[in-house]
This record gives structure tokens, C-alpha cells and sequence, in this order.
């Protein structure tokens, strides 16, 4: 598996097919290559997916005891996207990855071709009495020994023996103490988002899912039925589904902004980037025709 160095660590990731490049983030004491395992092999029809692990989870070594912060996982994204030279790139990410996609987002629209973001929240609670709660190693140790020893196993051989207990106190406590996002900072997330949640979600009540919704200027909205956090474990079917379709509907603004550098496209760009020619319906078709030669429909697979 690789390793590539971005923001003072060396940050493991998994590459998978061909086509535009798609970054997957995962949930906090997991890795990309687990929580995605129901989406790799469709996803990777269409894109070329780099599942990467956060710092201090799986093969990307870090000490959660010199500092853990969703700005460090930001400032992780960015770095990582720059050494492997993305200059746009589609983020799909989930719980603590989306919390860093969503925080992404607010601060680098520019560099995102769309994302899709499941499972986080903007306000404090119930996420932060959960996570308190879930994340607490001497209860787990006591009271599910399985998970202890998963955890173990994911993150021991790299980060050190026990080093999955200081590693949920630190996400515990960064939980608590993150700077929360404001409606200014999601209306500063211009691009298309697909927000997907749980009706379930312990950490996401429904209604708060939906005030995300309404602050964001492009979004979309998929709540599914009798589901807990985890939607694309739980329903993958429905997942994968929904995904589909949200990228066959931005596609086109996707090849926009990877043209335009990300920069949200308007009418009025439209006209003075491509001119007159652009509202000439035989000049479409022949641009539609030329644009199909360069290059095959990426979701045709799907």
C-alpha cells in the first residue's frame, strides 16, 4: 500500500481504477478500506479512488498524544490532494471524515468537484454526550471486548500497542471542543453536495440533518428509512443508488469546475468562456459530439 507525505506524515492510502480522481474519508477508529467496502467495486468503475487513512488510524502513523484536531485533518486533505497533484477532485467521506469533507468544503470549495458527506452534524449535541460515551476505552474493554480487540488488530501493528485507547480519547475530545460551523461558513460550500443520513443516527438527529440541508447552496438530501449512522454499511443498495444518480445529475458541473478550476459556473461565465456560439443549438450538439470523443460517459458502467 502506499504512502505519500503530506502536512509532516507519511499518509497511507489505498488506489483503486481509472477516471476522475474520488477521495474517501472514513469514520473516526476505522479506515477508508472498511467503511467503503460495499462501494469500492462500483465506484471504481468510474473514478480513480484514493481511500485514505486519517492520521493516527491504520498504516498512517501518527501520536494522538501530540494533538488531534479536525483542522489537522483538514489541513491532512489538502496536503494530501496537493502531493498527488488533484487539483479538483470529487470527496465522498463519512461521521469524522465528513466532518473534515464538510469543513473542506467551507474552505476550499474551489478545490471539490462535488461531494457527497454522510452522517455528521454542526451542533454540539447529541454527537458530543455519544461520542463521549462510545469512545471511552475502559468501557469498551469491559463491556465489548470484541470491539477492543478490533480496534487491536486495525490499528496496533502501525500506531503501537494500545495506542486505539489514546486515539478514541483524543476524537472524544475533539468532538467536544471543535470550533462549530456556522450558516456563513456553509454558505461558503458552493458545489454540489449530497448529504446522506440514517433515520436512526444516534449522533444525527433527522431535524438537524435537514437545517444542514437548508444552509447549503447546492445540496441534496437522502434520509434513509430504519437506518442507523452507518447508511453505506447498512443500506449499501440504497446507497450506491442514490450516488448514481446524484452523479450522472452533476456531471456536467462537475467537468466545469475541473475545467474552471472549481470556480462556480454561472449563465454569464457560460457565455463569455464559450461566446455566442454557446446558445447555437447545432454549435451544442457538435460541442456534445467532440466532448464524447475526448472522452467516455464515467458512470456508463454504473
Amino acid at each position: 500500500m502506499p504512502l505519500v507525505r503530506a502536512n509532516g506524515i507519511d499518509v497511507h492510502y489505498t488506489v483503486e481504477g481509472a477516471g476522475p480522481p474520488l477521495i474517501m474519508l472514513h469514520g473516526a477508529t476505522s479506515s477508508a478500506v472498511e467503511d467503503w467496502a460495499a462501494q469500492r467495486p462500483l465506484f471504481k468503475k468510474a473514478f480513480r479512488i484514493y481511500l485514505v487513512d486519517a492520521r493516527g488510524h491504520g498504516g498512517t502513523k501518527w501520536d494522538t498524544r501530540d494533538g488531534f484536531s479536525r483542522d489537522m485533518l483538514v489541513d491532512d486533505l489538502l496536503a494530501f490532494a496537493d502531493a498527488l497533484e488533484l487539483a479538483t477532485f470529487h470527496l465522498v467521506a463519512f461521521s469524522m471524515g465528513a466532518m473534515t469533507a464538510l469543513t473542506f468544503a467551507t474552505r476550499f470549495p474551489e478545490r471539490l468537484r462535488t461531494a457527497i458527506i454522510c452522517g455528521i452534524d454542526v451542533v454540539r449535541e447529541p454527537r458530543t454526550s455519544v461520542a463521549r460515551r462510545l469512545m471511552d476505552p475502559d468501557r469498551i474493554e469491559r463491556e465489548e471486548p470484541a470491539w477492543a480487540a478490533r480496534l487491536e488488530k486495525r490499528h496496533g501493528l502501525v500506531q503501537g500497542e494500545g495506542a486505539w485507547k489514546d486515539l478514541l480519547r483524543a476524537i472524544s475530545t475533539d468532538v467536544g471542543d471543535a470550533a462549530l460551523l456556522t450558516h456563513a461558513n456553509l454558505r461558503r460550500a458552493r458545489l454540489p453536495i449530497l448529504l446522506v443520513y440514517g433515520d436512526r443516527d444516534v449522533f444525527v438527529p433527522t431535524d438537524h440533518a435537514v437545517a444542514i440541508y437548508r444552509q447549503l447552496p447546492d445540496a441534496r438530501l437522502l434520509i434513509a428509512p430504519d437506518t442507523p449512522h452507518q447508511v453505506m454499511v447498512s443500506q449499501p443498495a440504497l446507497f450506491n443508488q442514490a450516488a448514481a444518480v446524484f452523479y450522472r445529475s452533476t456531471e456536467q458541473i462537475a467537468r466545469e469546475r475541473a475545467e474552471l478550476g472549481g470556480r462556480a459556473v454561472s449563465t454569464r461565465q457560460r457565455r463569455e468562456a464559450e461566446g455566442a456560439t454557446l446558445w447555437d443549438p447545432a454549435a451544442v450538439a457538435q460541442r456534445k459530439l467532440e466532448q464524447g470523443n475526448q472522452e467516455s460517459d464515467p458512470f456508463s458502467k454504473w
